[in-house]
């Protein structure tokens, strides 16, 4: 596998905190979530960083490649317009799944794959078909859980291992991530860092969180802890990383605590770094001297020529083929159990039917609040208008939360909010008739109707109850 070209260290780049990342000194590129950014429309903040010099990566959210489906076309060529678009050297998302199809269901959030020969064979198909459609390499990012997926078969570093052997795909490890699956799961980051072949990694992530009765909650919103920290240090003991980069969400900090957390990054990778010269191991037990083997040198390669070819494999070949030849495609039996499995998951987070056997039921308890509360949190992000006419953060949080036990999610966020403010008027709320009217019209005004007429509430209520 090629080398990674140099990226350095770098921050995910946020609208609230775009001015900042402007002026944040020594910052080598930066990060953002891919549907958050419109090709033809770039903020003008990407543009200014751009024109600098700085490479800007799109990390997506949405495709859900570890999902029984194949991957949607158009959230494909979505996700290659904004590579195109930004410039980018590759796109990253990650090994998760997202959505079932049968029932419709959103999670609205990032769920582990179960660690199976099936879902693997799923996956690096769906990984295959991706890695044909977009127009530049790809990575994929290790996520944090809540929970485990009872009968696995392999472990995390093997299930990653296989999937590069299999396609070619570069890693995106986080190492904020490692920490929750430690907390959370009993999962050794030393024993997967060891594992994983670490001559496919494109880049680190770096993150803080906050633990609750005995759970990590990758928050995003925290300080970087210093036991992330530690396995940033693990990490570049075993390798010299091409890029490191800042995750940051929410309650964000003052300018100059970012700047501090960056800076701290900065020193873990830089230290012991090798002099000129000297060997520096590329994580798979061989050394390398010269251009392209770290940062602070001139890459061999154009940005993200890795291509797509795995370690000591032709594109696309892996275990049962012969270099060269197409993969056999995945049996339809496999994906089916995949679905079957994620189906009744899915449904037990987010549509309150019973945890299926084997799943730890208080980590999905866990888990359903925390895709509940994300819902809530991100619906008010986008239709900052609906807390204010309900009275304010918590009658808002209030209202949502009932609505989200009988109303999973099955389109994207911007539909949940819509719907949200439908189930609210079909029940004559909010109770106050001003506000009641202030609703009406922010719905219409974005549902492009009017609201239903009562006799339609009063069915679509019977019509709820029955389900």
């Amino acid at each position: 596998m090629k080398p990674m070209a140099h990226l350095g260290v770098g921050i995910g780049w946020r609208p609230e905190i775009a001015d900042a990342v402007e002026r944040l000194s020594g910052l080598d590129w930066v990060e953002v979530v891919a549907e958050n950014v419109c090709p033809g429309h770039l903020p003008e903040s990407l543009l200014r960083l751009r024109e600098r010099g700085t490479r800007v990566v799109p990390h997506g959210v949405s495709l859900g490649l570890g999902g029984a489906d194949r991957p949607d076309p158009a959230k494909l060529a979505a996700l290659g317009e904004r590579a195109v678009a930004l410039g980018a050297p590759l796109v990253t998302e990650h090994i998760a799944f997202v959505r079932t199809s049968s029932p419709v269901l959103e999670a609205g959030h990032l769920l582990p794959v179960p660690r199976t020969r099936d879902a693997l064979d799923v996956l690096c198909e769906n990984v295959r078909i991706a890695q044909d459609a977009l127009p530049v390499p790809l990575a994929l990012e290790n996520i944090a859980a809540l929970f485990s997926w009872p009968g696995e078969e392999l472990t995390e570093g093997r299930f990653l291992t296989e999937l590069v052997e299999r396609t070619g795909v570069r890693l995106l490890i986080d190492v904020a991530n490692l920490h929750t699956n430690r907390v959370n799961r009993g999962e050794d980051p030393a024993a997967v860092l060891d594992a994983i072949p670490l001559e496919a990694l494109a880049y680190v992530h770096v993150a803080g969180g906050i633990e609750r009765n005995g759970v990590w909650h990758d928050t995003h919103a925290h300080p970087v802890p210093p036991v992330v920290l530690d396995l940033l240090a693990e990490l570049r003991s075993r390798v010299e990383p091409a890029g490191v980069l800042l995750e940051r969400d929410d309650d964000f900090p003052p300018e100059a605590e970012l700047a501090g957390e960056l800076a701290a990054i900065r020193a873990v990778v830089t230290a012991g770094r090798a002099a000129p010269g000297e060997p520096v191991t590329d994580g798979s037990g061989r050394a390398g001297t010269g251009p392209g083997t770290g940062p602070g040198t001139e890459p061999r390669t154009e940005p993200g020529a890795e291509a797509s070819s795995g370690p000591g494999t032709e594109a696309g070949s892996g275990p049962g083929t012969e270099p060269g030849t197409e993969p056999r495609p995945v049996a339809e039996s496999a994906r089916t159990r995949v679905a079957l499995g994620q189906a009744a998951l899915l449904s037990a987070l987010v549509a309150g039917t019973p945890v299926p056997e084997g799943f730890d039921r208080r980590r999905i308890r866990v888990q359903a609040r925390a895709l509940a509360a994300k819902r809530a949190d991100v619906v008010a992000k986008l239709a900052p208008e609906l807390p204010v006419i309900l009275g304010g953060p918590d009658p808002y949080r209030e209202a949502f939360l009932s609505y989200a036990k009988g109303r999973p999610m099955t389109s994207g966020y911007r539909r949940d909010a819509l719907d949200f403010a439908e189930d609210l008027l079909i029940r004559d709320l909010p109770a106050d008739p001003a506000a009641r009217r202030r609703l009406t019209t922010w719905w219409r005004d974005r549902a492009g109707a009017r609201p239903p007429r009562r006799i339609v509430r009063w069915a679509r209520t019977l019509a709820g109850r029955a389900a």
